[in-house]
């Protein structure tokens, strides 16, 4: 699926703003005709993208789960000949329908993930279009993360982990429209996708062209331009630049690709333009070698989250978490725990981020693993791969957070099976990245997944969740898990390590929650990481507070960040820039 683009052949308007909603808890919407759209006097404004709950949590909506309906109405213009018009998603959380004046027009796909809407048949150009999604936060049950309610906890007898929210992690389940709508207008015989092979020397192009169309390819940049030209069923160019500058973090040279597809009379039919690196990525027995060389993979894990905004896209904020990770000596980051907004992405590629892209799988129960949700994990991979396998920064998949993290005996039984199976369809989809998982502790250092997986993640938390403010022990314990994990013969990266600290709260001995022992703890962990052979780095959790649904260990916000929510650094940011910036 091709990003929405302006340009001689494509153009895109930003459908963001003042939309209506109307929350349907007892699902009678459609009933009572909303499709067809809102009554204004019922409905509330709300600002697209952006999630419901703080927005609305004076009218009631802070906690709230279920569908609701939003509804906004555009101008279609007139259509060039040869052109359609689409709708494009970036994402709703988590699930859409969508309806065009008043008709039954498509729905979303996995969660996270962009989806298309076409208008043929449903909208005459030229006139006013009636817009409305029904959305739901409410997971699916048989989904790569599974739905949990109130009466799950009270069954299992459960009662001390029940979140306000019910969630099955510890974020926040924001619900709405959390990245832009496109209306979208394109030439219908043009380029539905194409595929990037990139390494340290070339760029390989592939792409499926209509009967009597041409590719010509050019890659542009540093004073060079270099082409060529396809055709065919299965087109294919070969871009080498000579010499060939390099992508890296500390050096994030970006070329500018131009794919145009012409007519067999020369005529230009389409137009595709996109950033790209030249760079390699490889798993080479325990280390990962970035354009050929040894490499140390140092960042966060982090959220899409912001006061007011809940998961809506906030591009202020994040050209300010750019610059900090940078100010932080960062290199890489995870996208814990789901797909973030490509517009993250693109920063990444011009900044010069590592990203380990995750899909939204999180503590995956398998005592409730079925046939179903094997088959939407699967979706959910190939949605993901699609979106980005031709990102430079895009490193490895990473295909699922904390499988296992009940601890139930089903997961030893029946993971390996399923493994096989994700792991074997990820690598089919793209086997020029290595594939991963986040183990957690409770899984074991022989987790199953460990088998399938090129690149070992681990989240620890000793001296937090366990060895309370005792860093010798957990330190040692930490040792443990890495000769134990080293068996494998592959190299680990400690993608989640951290501490709580409340800012302001400080203490002249090691107290849980003060900064000073955030810091303490982090230190501790980087001596211990950067000493182990088989270890490759580590992703600190994590880059700043968030909100989390309601619970007894939480004081409204995980405080696990080394910034607070507004981006103000505790201590541990400053250990954590000495640790990693030469200039300290």
């Amino acid at each position: 699926m091709i990003r929405p683009l302006d340009n001689a052949c494509r153009s895109s308007r930003d459908l963001s703003g003042v939309w209506h909603i109307a929350f349907d808890p007892d699902e009678n919407g459609e009933a009572q005709g909303w499709h067809q759209g809102l009554a204004r006097e019922s409905a509330l404004p709300i600002a697209i993208p952006g999630s419901w709950n703080e927005q609305l949590a004076e009218a009631g909506y802070m906690n709230y789960v279920g569908s609701a309906w939003l509804e906004v109405r555009f101008w279609l213009p007139p259509l060039a000949p040869g052109d359609e018009a689409v709708l494009r998603f970036g994402s709703v959380d988590y699930h859409a329908d969508v309806w065009i004046n008043g008709q039954p027009a498509g729905r979303s796909g996995a969660a996270m993930l962009p989806f298309e809407v076409p208008l043929d048949g449903l909208a005459d150009p030229g006139s006013e279009v009636t817009l409305v999604v029904r959305v739901s936060n409410l997971l699916p049950v048989d989904g790569p993360t599974q739905r949990v309610t109130q009466s799950d906890y009270i069954t299992e007898g459960r009662y001390r982990d029940e979140y306000l929210p019910a969630v099955r992690f510890d974020f926040f389940p924001y619900g709405g429209i959390n990245r832009p709508v496109h209306l979208v207008t394109r030439p219908r015989a043009g380029l539905r996708d194409y595929r990037l092979t990139i390494d340290t020397e070339t760029i390989k192009v592939h792409c499926a062209l209509h009967e009597g169309q041409r590719l010509v390819a050019s890659l542009s940049g540093f004073g060079g331009t270099w082409r060529g030209e396809a055709e065919g069923p299965d087109a294919a160019v070969r871009l080498a630049p000579d010499p060939a500058r390099l992508w890296s973090p500390e050096e994030p040279n970006l070329y500018t690709l131009q794919l145009d597809v012409h007519a067999a009379d020369a005529t230009l039919i389409d137009r595709v333009t996109q950033r790209v690196g030249l760079r390699s990525f490889a798993v080479d027995g325990t280390q990962v070698l970035l354009n050929g060389a040894p490499y140390t993979l140092q960042g966060f894990g982090k959220h899409e989250d912001s006061p007011i905004h809940g998961r809506g896209l906030n591009p202020p904020q994040m050209i300010k978490d750019f610059r900090l990770l940078k100010w932080c000596g960062a290199n890489s980051v995870r996208t814990s725990h789901y797909p973030y907004a490509e517009e993250f992405l693109d920063l990444a590629d011009e900044l010069g981020l590592l990203v380990i892209d995750e899909v939204f799988s999180i503590n995956l129960d398998f005592r409730k693993v079925n046939a179903a949700t094997l088959a939407a994990h699967k979706q959910a991979v190939a949605e993901l791969i699609a979106r980005d396998v031709n990102r430079t920064c895009v490193i490895a998949w990473s295909l699922s957070n904390e499988p296992g993290y009940l601890a139930e005996s089903d997961y030893r039984t029946h993971s390996p099976a399923y493994w096989r199976e994700l792991f074997g369809h990820a690598r089919s989809l793209d086997p020029s990245r290595p594939l991963t998982h986040a183990n957690v502790g409770y899984a074991g250092n022989d987790d199953p997944a460990f088998a399938e997986a090129d690149l070992l993640m681990i989240n620890r938390y000793h001296g937090w969740y366990s060895e309370p403010a005792q860093l010798d022990r957990a330190v040692a314990r930490l040792n443990a898990d890495f000769d134990a994990i080293a068996a494998h013969g592959k190299p680990i990266l400690v993608a989640e390590f951290g501490a709580d600290a409340l800012a302001g709260q400080h203490a002249s001995y090691d107290q849980l929650f003060t900064e000073e022992y955030q810091a303490r703890f982090i230190r501790a962990y980087w001596q211990a990481i950067t000493a182990h052979p088989a270890v490759v780095g580590g992703h600190i959790w994590a880059f700043a507070d968030f909100r989390t649904a309601q619970h007894g260990r939480r004081v409204v916000h995980n405080l696990k960040g080394v910034f607070t929510r507004t981006r103000e650094p505790k201590m541990a940011a400053w250990a954590v820039r000495e640790l990693w910036c030469d200039e300290g």
